[in-house]
């Protein structure tokens, strides 16, 4: 029955991504998919999915419930929401409930989240000083009733939003992918002769939190506290954690960090929530499935009114830039517990390229961005993972978010931008036994030669990744234009007529002292183009002359 329960969610996330119209969810995976018991217990998520998504949707539930109690649903509703406090923390993201009934009574619910390519308001960015400058803000309500469409609320988002055919049609889909898990449930409740979901969800949930209390018992127990220090918007913000591992549980908590901002960099607590908890259970209990019992002994606190507890109406739209930092602050704490089994930092969030034309920014007097074509885009880009224990960080991956790359292609066929680049950027790795994973080199253009917007959303650009046990930061990310005149990391910035935009993202810190590092793996990476010969030399010790005009040593350890 587990097996088949993964099947039916697996199904539902697939659907989405079948039917959905934006790239986000089509082509990188950003999205999530679960199955609830009728008291909003989460019991099963998809394989395919972001932490960010399932785990705060994994508490939205709870909040519909409130607004909507089982007893007053009926088949055919459907309920959607993107508050950024009852959903996955930010207006793109939408959260959709629809209630499974058997003869009259609610059996099970389906929750499924995506992010839409436009929401109204300012656009993609942390330019927004308030909620309300962000877009359109749909508070949990009923989309369906009974089968039959609210068609106000449609209205209203086609109204509101610069992509109104995609937005809807992503709705749509939505609620195809939780009628396709409604239907696959009741099928399996038909063929094992179930009533409800009820007697094998509790089992499957307290087992898992049974699992997750022995893998707690398996760790040291004891306090540890680490800090971050990391880009900030105008200033530099500190996120620091106090992490408790005890016979109750785990229970980190963020006092100490940054107060919110007046951008659209906060947390909400539903975010942090999920990003904590996800980089706890990378270490502890990863193989036991997530769902309500496991994810129930890992306690996280912020302080309300700080940088990770943003409470509303602050502005939220680029939540993930401090919000993906999170696992990379659980390993701080977690590594003095057991060093070896914990990576180093890596690029961590998302260096997302957000474009877009056709939408006039102050300054542009002429009118050139109004009269360019109207498109807008969202490439998820990465920089490079941690080195591991005992392995080398991943190269461009999505950790800890795990979306994929969209491909060019699909970027090329849906706007006018045209990539000239797009390659490891070498050297970008912290040097180390263990090399962290390297960043990429991205050059991009419009096609027709017009100015387009970049709405700049990265961290890492002053305070790389750190190394561990002697190894190296990664570097520190990069964006400027091709002519070479340097761009903010974060913020709308036009990029002028004719200009290519250049962005290089951050690498992933490295493990033990460089000098340790196996010949035959360092003469490999020399060989791959992924360390230069003059690195090999400079950082690594290698023989050689600091110009890499010397080759390096071809054998083994």
């Amino acid at each position: 029955m587990w097996n088949r329960l993964l099947s039916v969610v697996e199904e539902q996330a697939q659907t989405l991504i079948r039917t959905a119209f934006g790239t986000s969810t089509r082509e990188a995976g950003d999205l999530s998919a679960g199955v609830f018991l009728p008291d909003g217990r989460m019991v099963a998520q998809a394989v395919t999915g972001t932490p960010g998504h399932v785990n705060s949707m994994a508490e939205s539930v709870r909040h519909f419930l409130l607004a909507f109690p089982t007893a007053q649903m009926r088949a055919g509703d459907v309920y959607l929401t993107n508050d950024p406090w009852k959903g996955t923390g930010h207006l793109f993201d939408m959260t959709m409930v629809t209630p499974v009934l058997r003869q009259g009574e609610v059996v099970a619910l389906f929750a499924s989240t995506l992010h839409v390519v436009d929401i109204g308001g300012i656009g993609a960015g942390p330019d927004g000083t308030q909620v309300y400058h962000e877009g359109l803000f749909l508070p949990i309500l009923k989309l369906f009733e009974a089968g039959e469409p609210n068609r106000a609320v449609f209205d209203i988002v086609r109204a509101n939003v610069r992509e109104p055919v995609q937005v809807v049609g992503d709705l749509h889909a939505l609620v195809a992918c939780n009628e396709i898990g409604a239907r696959r449930l009741l099928a399996l409740f038909d063929e094992f002769g179930l009533a409800s979901l009820q007697p094998a969800g509790e089992y499957i949930i307290a087992r898992s939190a049974q699992a997750m209390r022995e893998a707690i018992a398996a760790w040291p127990q004891g306090s540890w506290e680490t800090s971050m220090t990391i880009d900030g918007y105008e200033s530099p913000l500190t996120l620091r954690a106090r992490l408790t591992i005890s016979g109750e549980g785990i229970r980190v908590d963020f006092a100490g960090s940054s107060p919110m901002v007046a951008r659209g960099i906060n947390v909400p607590k539903a975010y942090t929530d999920a990003y904590t908890s996800f980089g706890v259970r990378c270490l502890i209990g990863a193989d036991i499935p997530n769902n309500a019992g496991s994810l129930a002994p890992v306690q996280v606190l912020a302080p309300e009114g700080s940088i990770l507890n943003a409470p509303f109406p602050a502005a939220v739209t680029a939540r993930h830039i401090v919000g993906q930092m999170l696992p990379d602050v659980v390993f701080g704490c977690l590594r003095q517990a057991r060093a070896e089994a914990v990576p180093a930092e890596g690029a961590s969030s998302l260096w997302n390229l957000q474009l877009s034309g056709g939408q006039p920014l102050a300054g542009d007097a002429a009118g050139a961005l109004m009269r360019s074509r109207p498109f807008a885009i969202t490439s998820f880009s990465t920089g490079g993972t941690g080195a591991r224990p005992g392995k080398d960080g991943l190269s461009t991956t999505s950790f800890p978010s795990g979306v994929r790359n969209v491909s060019v292609e699909v970027l090329e066929t849906v706007s006018p931008l045209v990539f000239w680049r797009k390659e490891y950027r070498p050297d970008s790795g912290g040097a180390g036994q263990w090399r962290g994973g390297l960043g990429q080199v991205i050059e991009v253009a419009h096609g027709d030669g017009e100015p387009m917007v970049l709405a700049a959303a990265w961290d890492r650009l002053l305070y790389p990744a750190r190394g561990a046990d002697g190894g190296e930061a990664g570097a520190p990310g990069t964006v400027a234009l091709a002519s070479g005149t340097p761009l903010r990391g974060k913020g709308r910035q036009v990029v002028p007529a004719g200009e290519r935009l250049v962005v290089q993202t951050p690498g992933g810190g490295g493990i033990g002292a460089p000098a340790r590092r196996e010949p035959a793996r360092l003469a490999a990476d020399v060989r791959n183009g992924l360390v230069s010969a003059a690195a090999a030399h400079a950082r690594y010790g290698a023989p050689g002359s600091a110009s890499g005009a010397e080759a390096v040593p071809q054998g083994g350890a």
